[in-house]
């Protein structure tokens, strides 16, 4: 009978706590309480606004921000900051779940990958680089193109667009923890591959490829914004950012608060999210909290 060679646990005792720790930082505590009440609100919308998203009201078209319509209304009289709290529904979910995926499917590959070695490894790196040799917004133009427009072809486009990035961090990570004294202890014990690359390796790798998604979500929204700009996105009457922002590109001069609403919510929703990870990348410095011990 064999037993389970133990591994570190400080990595994730800081993941359980590196959230919350994150807070204490001045940015960490203003970052996150805009990520908070921007995913309350979006939960909440039908509730905070006494308006629906998709309903025309084209007497009331263009009116400039007041008591009544706090961001104004669009060219069919639509409420504005209605549609923004619903778009934020579409822009963070498909954005959060395309990344989601991602990550998980990147740290199996890379994991794989790093820890098998051989024909496997070069295999995957040759899939991988393939993909991370052209842009994201390329990959993700290409994939939509061949997927159709909408939300699942977006989301399927990110989560293929930043799956190179996750799979070839992952696979570092693996590869120079493989050597460590505790891997060739489990070995020495008896533990199958399996049980070192999910039990002993992956825990070991969790905090900067979450740090590392959790930054690339704020890119996700950008990208999801911007096939939305182009019409790839979510499809009306749906609401997203990017897609409010085409339709008032050609508003410009007519109703400004249009396409400034929606652009200044994706700016402080990437900053936020960066500050937030920054924040929270702070706090999984292992060196420095054992010094600090």
């Amino acid at each position: 009978m064999t037993a389970a060679a133990p591994r570190p646990g400080l990595l994730p005792a800081v993941l359980r706590s590196a959230p919350v720790l994150a807070f204490t930082s001045w940015k960490g505590a203003i970052a996150g309480s805009f990520l908070l009440l921007l995913i309350l609100g979006a939960l909440l919308a039908p509730w905070l606004t006494p308006y629906e998203y998709d309903v025309q009201n084209l007497p009331g078209a263009f009116q400039p921000p007041s008591l009544a319509h706090p961001m104004g209304t669009d060219e069919f009289g639509r409420d504005l900051l209605t549609r923004i709290l619903y778009g934020a529904r579409t822009s963070l979910s498909v954005s959060g779940v395309a990344i989601a995926i991602s990550l998980f499917c990147g740290m199996v590959l890379g994991a794989s990958a790093g820890y098998l070695g051989g024909r496997f490894d070069r295999a995957v790196m040759v899939v991988v680089d393939l993909t991370w040799a052209f842009p994201e917004i390329l990959v993700a133009l290409m994939l939509v193109a061949i997927i159709g427009p909408g939300t699942t072809g977006t989301l399927v486009a990110i989560c293929v667009a930043y799956l190179a990035q996750f799979t070839r961090l992952t696979r570092a990570q693996v590869m120079s923890l493989k050597s460590e004294t505790f891997v060739e202890a489990a070995r020495g014990m008896g533990a199958s591959g399996t049980a070192i690359l999910f039990r002993h390796l992956l825990p070991n790798c969790l905090g900067p490829v979450l740090v590392a998604g959790m930054l690339a979500t704020g890119d996700a929204i950008i990208l999801e914004a911007t096939l939305g700009f182009f019409g790839l996105g979510a499809q009306p009457p749906t609401p997203s950012w990017g897609g409010m922002m085409s339709s008032g590109s050609g508003l410009l001069f007519k109703g400004p608060w249009i396409i400034l609403f929606p652009g200044l919510c994706i700016a402080l929703t990437v900053v936020a999210i960066n500050l937030f990870g920054d924040a929270l990348l702070h706090k999984l410095d292992i060196r420095e909290r054992v010094r600090s011990a």
